[in-house]
């Protein structure tokens, strides 16, 4: 599949990620993964030598959205602060169907991708109904990686099935539409704009969030959606470069002028990667850089 997403999620694996790949081709519908480059066979440093020749980056396409996953060794590992989000709305499932099969059709679907993620995983919110959806739960999968499954409403406004979703805790608690409104600024002038989408605030204090604090809130960058909200249980987790946000830029003017306005932790900049004011960590990289990765040296 082209690459036209801005913006691509990374997800660090601890020397698993072809496994990661296929597992997501078979358990997640739509999906469909492939290696996309891999480690050259001599010259690496000696904490990768036991990589030579594997891959090093495999891309999973679910659906119109292309995930990236970095084989690499134990240094990250994703946690529930950035999760994905499966919107099995029933019009992805009506294939000339009626409305009532197709809604049958995704909540079997749902189910069936709920029960293969949870193998060998952590479930954090049971499946079943909660005020907000009909069929809804939160799976930790076997590689540590978090899944938001839901049965949409297809009365609703259309989102795509793969939503990344920021939680905002600890140093940042509160912070989440702030930092949705300063990712919009950044973006809103590139193609496809970006914008606000919906928001809800937990209107009275709960746990570490002020009433003000979003529920819920989405943001748009181009033709992609993403959730931000405020930590409403005190969570013990943070950002990490367990999953980063790589960019895609046109040329070295817009490297430099996302660069500057994102990086604020200088000893994280490295080889591309930089971490925001909100902890979340970014690959700013040119638009060629699977070509770039595989040139000699």
């Amino acid at each position: 599949m082209p690459v036209t997403q801005r913006i691509i999620p990374n997800i660090w694996y601890n020397g698993n990620a072809e496994a990661a790949g296929a597992f997501y081709a078979r358990t997640i519908p739509f999906a469909r993964s492939e290696v996309e480059s891999r480690y050259p066979m001599r010259n690496l440093p000696d904490f990768q030598k036991h990589l030579a020749g594997a891959p090093l980056v495999v891309a999973l396409d679910v659906s119109r959205t292309r995930l990236r996953l970095i084989n690499a060794g134990p240094e990250f590992r994703p946690n529930p602060s950035i999760s994905f989000m499966l919107n099995f709305d029933p019009l992805l499932f009506e294939d000339g169907s009626s409305p009532r099969v197709a809604r049958s059709a995704a909540r079997t679907s749902l189910e069936a991708t709920w029960h293969g993620l949870a193998e060998g995983g952590e479930i954090r919110m049971e499946l079943g109904e909660y005020p907000f959806a009909k069929l809804y739960g939160w799976v930790e999968d076997r590689y540590g990686v978090n899944w938001q499954l839901m049965l949409t409403d297809p009365a609703g406004e259309p989102r795509p099935f793969v939503i990344p979703a920021l939680i905002f805790g600890h140093d940042v608690q509160d912070r989440a539409a702030e930092a949705a409104d300063f990712y919009v600024s950044l973006f809103k002038r590139s193609r496809g704009g970006a914008g606000i989408g919906n928001r809800y605030p937990y209107g009275v204090p709960t746990g570490p969030a002020g009433a003000e604090a979003l529920a819920f809130g989405e943001f748009r960058i181009g033709n992609q959606w993403f959730i931000g909200n405020d930590d409403g249980a005190g969570h013990d987790f943070t950002f990490t470069e367990g999953v980063s946000l790589e960019v895609r830029c046109k040329n070295q003017v817009e490297i430099d002028r996302l660069w500057e306005a994102l990086s604020a932790v200088p000893e994280a900049e490295q080889c591309g990667w930089l971490k925001d004011r909100y902890g979340v960590s970014w690959q700013i990289v040119p638009n060629n850089i699977e070509e770039l990765l595989k040139s000699p040296g």
